[in-house]
């Protein structure tokens, strides 16, 4: 990974607040799996079921815990920490701002003499920015996107190949979207004159706080009138789709393939697994948990429950109906033997 990049173990444990244990110039210039590990490479060990790698590993650095204790000699230079976990995630965010911090403004691009551009922008080629668009401070517009007229853009951030935000968009600062992200398309609502589907124009917007991430090919459509928004800290997995007028509540995530209807809102800190469906014009309680698949047909009130099913039903009355559901086929075959019975009798 980071092939153009050395460090040493000294600058490593500066960086992590950690302690070194062995050759303090040692350098690095990629990442590797400690069982995978090779010369010039830097690794960790976290969970215990790999301990025995670190033994063998040909890594030049392991990050481990401070607590951990060697049964055997250790050849490879470790940087204790409090935890490798963290300390790990921190170096691969430090390489990804590296690795992202690109500046200059191609030459095929195309820019309205109108946009406010800041300082340390990023516009990739073949990218459109639009009438009065703003761009922040480090703003990192990758090749082959869109931005339309009045959209405004935080600092840092960055929008990676193919993004296409639509018209009087407003994102905030920090904020990340993958390649194929659509932000404020039109709302999927018609109304039936005589037999045909007329469009309902969308004339409002998309609003995208601070600190929010979606991943590829993620689609968040404008609203009706009024704006459909994304709160603080909300991350989105891939292939998402959020509808006209919804509202996500701050640092709630949601996995692969959902999808969340027109005007309903869904509170903060959910956890939201993949493939979850949400009907329109409901509420969704803070806090709460939707297993896989679940379909959302109401409002759920109770902050934080956990979910499961289509229709939803609590953990506990899921798995308890379970039983019965998985056992239908025999429960059948006992009622009608019962039936019978009866039958015979009279």
């Amino acid at each position: 990974m980071m092939q153009t990049m050395k460090f040493t173990a000294k600058q490593i444990a500066e960086l992590l607040d950690g302690t070194i244990e062995g050759d303090p110039e040692v350098t690095i210039s990629k990442l590797a799996k400690i069982e995978e590990g090779e010369p010039g490479s830097l690794s960790f060990l976290a969970n215990p079921l790999y301990t025995q790698y670190i033994y063998t590993t040909k890594a030049s650095i392991v990050i481990v815990n401070k607590t951990f204790v060697p049964d055997h000699p250790v050849s490879t230079t470790m940087v204790r920490v409090e935890s490798a976990d963290v300390s790990f995630a921190k170096l691969l965010e430090v390489y990804n701002q590296i690795k992202n911090n690109k500046t200059g403004i191609s030459t095929h691009s195309i820019i309205a003499g109108s946009a406010k551009i800041g300082l340390d922008v990023y516009v990739g080629e073949f990218s459109s920015i639009g009438e009065n668009v703003v761009l922040g401070n480090n703003v990192k517009i990758h090749p082959q996107c869109f931005i339309g007229d009045n959209t405004i853009i935080g600092d840092n951030t960055i929008l990676f190949p193919g993004v296409k935000i639509y018209s009087d968009t407003v994102i905030g600062k920090n904020c990340m979207f993958h390649a194929g992200v659509v932000i404020g398309s039109d709302g999927f609502r018609f109304n039936q004159q005589d037999g045909k589907n007329i469009k309902v124009p969308q004339i409002g917007n998309v609003v995208v706080e601070d600190d929010v991430e979606m991943g590829a090919n993620c689609t968040i459509d404008r609203a009706t009138f009024g704006s459909t928004i994304i709160h603080q800290g909300v991350k989105f997995d891939n292939l998402i789709h959020v509808a006209h007028n919804v509202e996500i509540g701050e640092n709630t995530v949601i996995a692969a393939g959902t999808g969340v209807a027109g005007s309903t809102k869904i509170g903060k800190n959910c956890m939201i697994s993949g493939h979850v469906s949400f009907t329109g014009h409901i509420t969704i309680a803070d806090g709460t948990i939707l297993g896989g698949q679940t379909g959302v047909s109401k409002s759920l009130t109770k902050p934080g429950a956990a979910y499961l099913g289509a229709p939803a039903l609590e953990v506990s009355r899921f798995r308890k109906s379970y039983i019965y559901f998985r056992n239908f086929p025999e429960l059948v075959g006992r009622i009608e033997k019962l039936e019978k019975l009866e039958k015979e009798r009279k």
